[in-house]
């Protein structure tokens, strides 16, 4: 399929039926894994992520060991089912260029030297893709993390925002990303600080600027609908632990 056969938008909405400006929906699970320190459950849109958090905990080998800080270790993978075309299973190239650069942008938040000689270990699984998983990923794990009670400075939230026909558009789906001519991702703490901006395709300095403007609007959003997935996890815990301690 050519892009030149698409036509992406209709009566001034998108193929799903979203305005340039919007997310597409967005739901935030957190702590759905029993075993596993921190967890969390994303789906934006078509993608369905998990993410799973271990540690802090002692580095294996040794020799790995940091004196004066925990280290981090992120792994993205694609479900060989996670596709159309099936994937072939393991990690790739791109799993692990998105590994390095979805731990890049969580590091900079995570109080490391609170746990020296340790690893903080983040696990990254895309379900279903439907473009964006890294953008997905990286919401999810900064869930995780604080599930996890790992100490952080600030959350992280991370959108990307995209061009197509010649249009900045929020949050591209598969088809705006495959047939677009431009995405931009980003990651950001909620007082504005980017720990993470790529880009693929071409964009003057005028789409660019409104292209950051945009992602940058959705990762506050997204900031958001993390803190209340949070706040409805612990805000029942806090409320339930009141009504044991009343009751005694």
């Amino acid at each position: 399929m050519d892009k030149s056969d698409i036509s992406f938008f209709k009566d001034g909405l998108r193929l799903d039926g979203r305005r340039a400006d919007q997310l597409r929906p967005i739901r935030i699970e957190v702590g759905v894994l029993a075993r596993a320190d921190g967890s969390c459950y994303i789906e934006m849109g078509g993608n369905k992520v998990i993410a799973a958090v271990y540690g802090p905990r002692e580095v294996h080998p040794r020799h790995l060991q940091e004196v004066t800080r925990a280290i981090v270790r992120y792994r993205y993978n694609m479900a060989s089912f996670s596709v159309e075309e099936r994937k072939r299973p393991g990690p790739d190239r791109r799993s692990y260029e998105l590994s390095k650069v979805s731990r890049e942008a969580l590091e900079p938040v995570i109080m490391t030297s609170y746990f020296p000689r340790s690893v903080i270990d983040v696990f990254v699984e895309v379900l279903q893709a439907d473009a964006g998983t890294r953008t997905a990923g990286i919401n999810a794990a900064a869930v995780a993390l604080a599930d996890a009670g790992i100490p952080m400075k600030s959350m992280i939230s991370s959108c990307a925002a995209g061009k197509v026909a010649d249009t900045i558009v929020l949050d591209p789906m598969k088809e705006e990303d495959n047939f677009g001519q431009a995405d931009l991702p980003i990651a950001m703490t909620p007082g504005g600080d980017i720990t993470l901006m790529q880009m693929d395709g071409g964009l003057s300095p005028d789409e660019f600027h409104q292209a950051v403007e945009m992602a940058m609007k959705g990762a506050r959003d997204i900031y958001e609908m993390q803190r209340a997935a949070l706040v409805e996890k612990y805000g029942k815990l806090e409320a339930s632990t009141i009504e044991v301690k009343a009751c005694e």
